[in-house]
């Protein structure tokens, strides 16, 4: 039987699989959360177009695998605040698991979606939605001008306009 070559991406995966894992453990500190992200990270390369020869694997992989890890803390902190709100509720207010689980993974959703703004029509965005600031004092505390803050909210009201939820 003849020997089958391997395609780039399994050479890919055979050659830096356990050298991502090894990095993502030394970072994160848990196992089996590094072979998580590895996992995800070469998921992300099989999605992208196809790479006819990629330079730096590794340097590649890396700054793949540090989006992914970012991800992962924010999502963390975002349930950790979630789950910090819903302690402060009375016994009789909580949700349910299953709706907690809903709710939760909406907000993953929303931030996902929000992520996908540039980050100062963000911070003028969650100011404006969040904070109930004006236009005016959002201005002053971002240091930009009022139609910046208008031209960032736009961005933001459209993004939440493209966005709908599964």
């Amino acid at each position: 039987m003849p020997k089958v070559e391997a395609t780039p991406m399994q050479s890919l995966y055979i050659d830096h699989h356990n050298w991502l894992v090894g990095w993502l453990r030394r970072r994160l500190g848990n196992i089996d959360h590094a072979a998580d992200i590895a996992q995800d990270t070469f998921v992300r390369v099989l999605l992208k177009p196809a790479i006819e020869v990629i330079e730096e694997p590794r340097a590649y992989l890396t700054v793949i695998a540090k989006g992914l890890v970012a991800n992962a803390y924010r999502r963390e902190a975002l349930e950790r605040a979630y789950l910090e709100t819903l302690a402060l509720l009375p016994e009789a207010q909580a949700p349910s698991l299953e709706y907690r689980a809903i709710l939760l993974e909406t907000l993953f959703e929303v931030d996902a979606m929000l992520d996908r703004l540039p980050p100062k029509a963000r911070s003028t965005f969650l100011l404006s939605q969040l904070e109930g600031l004006t236009y005016a004092e959002i201005a002053e505390q971002l240091n930009i001008s009022v139609r910046t803050v208008k031209r960032h909210m736009v961005l933001g009201f459209e993004q939440c306009l493209t966005f709908s939820l599964p």
